[in-house]
């Protein structure tokens, strides 16, 4: 027989021609299939083939890569006059623009969802991040058919699509091992997904994804894993393999590393390398900060300082003891950034050496919203307590400042450096009535097409301009139709007119701003603000029928640093009307300043109205919104088990992480319960004897007593029982009040991530050696739920 390999290498060289999208046939996705145009005969001989061709990318599409960094201040990185060197982001503008009045949203999953949408956050139903959601149409963090993603659309004009890090956009109720799925990286356009679901993770044990698989990390903290480095590594594989596969192919990447939220995580040698350079305390920083950015040309020559609120302690009134405790909370935070930024260098060295690093559009914003102020007043050891609105003290922190940024502690620095990382703004994260929770540096590189490089653009725009940007670079129009849904129209404004016009008048002329009920408009270089209550008080309402405005005529006040509304009464009338006639139009209503609250309302899940709860060995990794719902509720944890004759250890059942949470377990023969209340007490009940070998059914049942939020004593007895005999009891004298952590998840048979406590902390996951033959779960009917 003659080989067929002539054959095969002539059919290769066919001339297939290539099928081109018109922009009418691009403006509805997915594009339909093309006909046939070949010749169909009785034979292959009479017959013309004509292989269907893939959608393809207009020509000269540039790779885009997305990077968001998480909580970062306009004021702290160095490549905007910030205290803590960022070479590597410095690199990036060198090559291409800064842009130092750019905006987002205030808060994460809002800034998330319009930089992804193009649309603004409310319309897209993410009025809060995606854990408060309120049966509203603004606020329900179901992100609607109707705005597809920017990733969807790329994907289906032919781009390559991947996400990396944090995904804090699929509803909460949603994250679990059944989905759906519609809501995940993957179900909005992203052909490969590896991060977290949530606000934040451990950056030493974090809860992976795998597209929809959760996975665990390729190694541990002691053996010198850290979430960044593991991304990064990750991403620069995915470019290696898209690149030797189909380098003419164009690919979007959107980075968006937990770095720099909390828990502040770093490696100590990268903490060390700040030791002493934040003495002198937040005060001086700001001022310090100031001088260097009038230096660089960031902010103008005649920036005012805005002063320190009354809130926020001097820096001079603390003692000795606060400032030693805050000043490693700060030094770990600026080890966590240069950290960052070290291993986002190794991801653009890598997009560099790549063949069409000329062609690359990187965009770059550093933060996605401002500095975090929810470390308290104090700082912490446990960003989760703090946020569940418990208190954390300096002396109580002060004994394990050694361990600040470690895989032991969920530690986030105290709201004075947080103020400090805003300046020259007011305020901070969650705050976007002010600049200092909205106004962020942004970088765009692209080496093919910006020529004015390392110069700086000051035109007003917002998170909201990001996919209209990405949009027009690639020559691909805004879809109006998706899947057969008619789209709602994109609310940015593309900045490729900036690239070559450093004087261009700015496009975006109006802007409103809202989260918590913190209200802003920007309007022709005027901003009418209404400020509503310290971003670190997380319980009440304030209310909004005394709600005071602001006014600043930004184009002469950079830092929003005079309030001239006494002098310009018509002007804020003009611009409250504004606000107002934004809000309708893009479904901000109703306003709603609560908060922790918000956590208890009634949202969709797999667990309501239910109050027993069966799972079967080997059930791991359900997230907090799907697992059973124990908080301030009596419950009864009852499991079957097979003990061997040689003995069993292990875990039974464990629900949270380090920050807090509960574990059922068998240490050295003895059944044991420990509830870890945020890290400051670890409540143990022990078994006198050893399980019996065989058959043998434990249980834990709890009483809750009445609960008093922050009040001593608002947890309940709970006793141990073997074959039905008590065997232990004792007090849970404090409860978590509606979470244990952002993204530790509930297990079967071992505990995954963080331990719940440090009894086997050593032996994690501390894997159950007997049979469990089923677990179950009984806890009293539901508490009082918000609307």
């Amino acid at each position: 027989m003659k080989s067929l390999a002539p054959l095969i290498a002539i059919t290769a060289l066919l001339p297939f021609p290539a099928f081109g999208q018109t922009a009418d046939q691009r403006s509805r996705l997915p594009i339909p299939d093309p006909s046939f145009t070949g010749k169909i005969g009785k034979t292959f001989a009479d017959s013309t083939p004509d292989f269907p061709q893939g959608v393809t990318a207009p020509e000269d599409a540039p790779n885009v890569v997305f990077i968001l960094l998480d909580d970062v201040g306009f004021g702290q990185p160095g490549t905007f006059g910030g205290p803590v060197p960022t070479p590597n982001l410095d690199k990036i503008a060198a090559q291409g623009l800064r842009y130092n009045r750019f905006h987002t949203t205030g808060i994460c999953s809002p800034t998330r969802a319009s930089l992804l949408t193009g649309r603004n956050h409310h319309t897209v139903a993410t009025g809060t991040i995606t854990e408060l959601s309120t049966g509203y149409p603004g606020y329900n963090s179901i992100l609607p058919k109707n705005a597809a993603s920017v990733a969807r659309i790329l994907r289906d004009n032919g781009y390559s699509t991947g996400m990396w890090g944090k995904n804090h956009n699929t509803p909460d109720w949603e994250t679990n091992a059944v989905g759906p799925f519609d809501h995940w990286p993957t179900g909005m356009g992203f052909e490969y997904f590896y991060g977290f679901h949530g606000g934040e993770t451990s950056q030493w044990e974090p809860q992976l994804y795998l597209n929809t698989t959760a996975v665990e990390p390729p190694k541990n903290a002691e053996q010198g894993y850290h979430l960044t480095e593991d991304l990064v590594d990750n991403a620069i594989r995915w470019i290696g393999n898209h690149e030797s596969v189909a380098p003419t192919k164009p690919y979007f990447m959107y980075f968006a590393p937990g770095a720099a939220h909390a828990p502040l995580h770093a490696p100590k040698e990268w903490i060390n390398k700040f030791n002493g350079k934040f003495d002198q305390g937040w005060d001086k920083v700001r001022e310090e900060t100031l001088a260097r950015q009038k230096q660089l040309g960031v902010v103008p020559a005649d920036t005012q300082l805005t002063p320190r609120p009354k809130e926020i302690e001097a820096w001079d009134s603390l003692s000795a003891d606060a400032k030693t405790l805050y000043a490693r909370h700060m030094e770990t935070f600026a080890g966590f950034l240069a950290h960052t930024d070290y291993h986002v260098g190794r991801l653009i060295d890598a997009i560099e050496h790549s063949p069409q690093a000329e062609n690359t559009m990187i965009i770059c914003v550093i933060g996605d919203n401002g500095p975090s102020a929810e470390g308290s007043v104090t700082g912490t050891l446990n960003n989760m307590m703090t946020q569940s609105g418990i208190p954390d003290t300096v002396a109580g922190q002060l004994p394990l400042i050694d361990e600040i940024g470690g895989p032991l502690h969920e530690n986030h620095y105290p709201v004075g450096w947080s103020w400090a990382g805003a300046a020259p703004f007011q305020w901070m994260k969650r705050v976007p009535s002010h600049f200092g929770g909205t106004r962020n540096g942004m970088i765009i590189s692209w080496p093919a097409r910006i020529k004015d490089k390392g110069a700086l653009r000051t035109q007003f725009h917002h998170v909201v301009d990001i996919a209209p940007t990405i949009l027009d670079a690639a020559k691909i129009p805004a879809p109006a139709e998706v899947d057969g849904i008619p789209q709602v129209p994109m609310a940015g404004t593309p900045m490729e007119y900036t690239f070559d016009q450093a004087e261009a008048p700015g496009l975006r002329t109006t802007q409103y701003f809202e989260t918590g009920g913190h209200r802003a408009i920007y309007h022709d270089g005027w901003v009418a603000t209404s400020f509503h209550g310290a971003p670190w008080i997380l319980t009440g309402s304030l209310g909004f029928k005394d709600s005071q405005w602001s006014l600043y005529h930004i184009n002469q006040d950079f830092s929003q640093s005079k309030d001239v509304a006494a002098e310009n009464p018509e002007k804020l009338k003009e611009l409250t009307a504004i606000f107002d006639r934004e809000s309708e139009k893009f479904g901000v209503f109703p306003l709603d300043d609560r908060f922790a609250e918000r956590a208890f309302a009634n949202r969709p899940s797999v667990v309501a109205g239910r109050t027993k709860f069966n799972y079967q060995a080997g059930t791991v990794r359900i997230p907090e919104g799907s697992a059973t719902p124990i908080y301030q509720r009596s419950h009864t944890i009852t499991a079957k088990l097979t003990i061997p004759e040689s003995g069993a250890d292990g875990v039974i059942v464990a629900c949270g992480g380090s920050s807090a949470g509960y574990s059922l377990y068998v240490k050295d023969g003895k059944l044991a319960y420990d509830y870890n209340f945020f890290g400051k007490a670890t409540y143990h009940i022990e078994s006198a004897d050893k399980l019996p070998t065989g058959e043998v059914e434990v249980a834990m049942k709890y009483e809750q007593q009445p609960f008093k939020m922050l009040q001593e004593s608002t947890g309940g007895p709970a006793e141990l029982f073997i074959n039905g005999k008590s065997v232990g009891k004792g007090d849970v004298k404090n409860v978590a009040p509606a979470r244990f952590s952002a993204t530790e998840t509930m297990d079967i048979g071992m505990d995954l991530g963080a331990t719940v406590t440090a009894a086997y902390r050593k032996q994690a996951p501390f894997a159950f050696t007997g049979k469990i033959n089923g677990v179950t779960i009984e806890i009293s009917p539901t508490q009082p739920l918000i609307k």
